[in-house]
């Protein structure tokens, strides 16, 4: 009943900040496998907590986990996880391996706080993304974490995302990613 994993279809999925993040982002991960099914591999690796490292590791530790990926990948953030895989690939080079983004709940980092300004993107984020990644985001109406302006400012430095919007779920989509799961199969 095993299928070969040669011909499963991978996702990376990074879990939100704070404490207890992994832990409160596992449903998550877990939904999107069991909606996605057999054929697809959800990874859901534990992002560090490097307090010495502006990024708190997470920059270089998410090009570790592309980079060990040998086959195209569909790349999940939630929440810090969202906005840090927008770093990441806006200030790294990434081969053209990655079919999709999908950001849910993404904080935009104004750096008014200094710990802030290791999250924050560079002003010309956008433009330093791959020109054809397909780019989806996802904000609950009644997110009570992260305001959703923050899907507005993303809105209009990404016009070329597609943009979903449901009216309830907060911040944690309800543990259901049912909409994200059929997105991910849309492209294939």
């Amino acid at each position: 009943m095993a299928r070969d994993a040669i011909a499963q279809k991978e996702v990376l999925f990074i879990h939100g900040g704070g404490e207890g993040g992994f832990e409160a982002d596992a449903p998550l991960a877990a939904s999107l496998q069991r909606r996605l099914g057999a054929d697809y591999n959800v990874q859901y690796p534990r992002m560090p907590e490097d307090g010495s490292s502006p990024d708190f590791g997470w920059g270089e530790k998410i090009r570790c986990e592309i980079a060990a990926i040998s086959r195209n990948v569909f790349l999940v953030g939630h929440s810090l996880g969202a906005s840090m895989i927008l770093k990441c690939l806006s200030e790294n080079r990434i081969s053209g391996r990655i079919r999709g983004v999908f950001l849910l709940a993404t904080p935009f980092w104004s750096g008014k706080e200094k710990w802030e300004k290791g999250l924050m993107l560079r002003e010309d984020f956008a433009s330093a993304l791959p020109r054809d990644l397909p780019i989806f985001l996802y904000h609950s109406q009644d997110d009570q974490e992260i305001d959703i302006s923050n899907l507005d400012t993303y809105q209009a430095q990404l016009p070329q995302a597609i943009v979903r919007k449901p009216a309830t779920g907060g911040h944690q989509f309800g543990n259901d990613l049912a909409l994200v799961a059929r997105d991910i199969q849309s492209l294939g």
